[in-house]
């Protein structure tokens, strides 16, 4: 009996680590998205977390504005991303994200993480990745 319940735990375990990790550090996807930076900010009342949302336009008028877009939100865990993002509110840039399954409260409130950001120049060129 005492080997069926060790067995039985060692299993629990291992079933319990395999879903904590594939929900919480297994990257289900990465990518790059370009838009406009609306809104970055730390908010939350225990854990205090950078938040960011982007405004991606997907079709723009004549006078190069947009007119069908939705929203990007986003969590950033790095402390130097998070204040290159903090300076650069209002500008056209594109961001590196890694999406999770599931994040910790203490990581963000969203499953998007941003690692790296490039801002756009007026003129089409880019600054590079930060």
């Amino acid at each position: 009996m005492k080997k069926f319940v060790l067995y039985f735990l060692l299993i629990l375990m291992l079933i319990l680590g395999s879903t904590i990790y594939w929900k919480y550090y297994f990257t289900y996807s990465e990518g790059y998205r370009a838009g406009l930076l609306q809104k970055f900010s730390l908010k939350g009342n225990i854990f205090k977390t950078y938040e960011g949302e982007m405004i991606l336009s997907s079709v723009q008028s004549n006078a190069n504005v947009a007119i069908a877009s939705e929203k990007f939100f986003f969590s950033v865990t790095d402390k130097k991303v998070a204040l290159q993002l903090e300076q650069i509110q209002g500008e056209s840039i594109v961001v590196h994200y890694h999406e999770k399954n599931g994040a910790f409260p203490w990581n963000g409130e969203s499953n998007y993480f941003v690692d790296s950001v490039r801002v756009n120049t007026s003129d089409g060129t880019s600054r590079g990745f930060r």
